[in-house]
């Protein structure tokens, strides 16, 4: 079995590496778990590999925010220091400190 670490952590703020959005992770799959119908819509020239850890990140642009999901090969660290826009961020995460998020306590049982 090929033990992988994911490289970003949940409440780390993260930018694409190819277009221009940025986003806080909320949550990660070890490796792909979407559809291959998504898989296959991203053209093959920059179509990840499948066996890496994908983010599922509160997104943002210039223009919206929106919930993405993407490949480890693809992010990079958000070196702004600036907290993420997205309207979900208070829903999921408590504060925002030292440049990453904090998750709000889970009560489960």
């Amino acid at each position: 079995m090929n033990s992988r670490f994911a490289k970003f952590a949940i409440g780390q703020v993260v930018k694409h590496r190819i277009f221009p959005f940025r986003g806080v992770v909320f949550d990660v799959d070890p490796v792909f778990a979407n559809t291959d119908e998504w898989w296959e819509s991203i053209p093959e020239d920059i179509r990840p590999v499948k066996d890496q850890p994908f983010y599922h990140l509160l997104a943002e642009n210039d223009e919206n925010t929106y919930v993405a999901y993407v490949s480890e090969q693809n992010l990079l660290a958000d070196e702004t220091g600036e907290p993420v826009q997205h309207p979900q961020t208070a829903v999921i995460f408590e504060a925002f400190d030292h440049g990453a998020y904090r998750l709000r306590p889970r009560i489960s049982h």
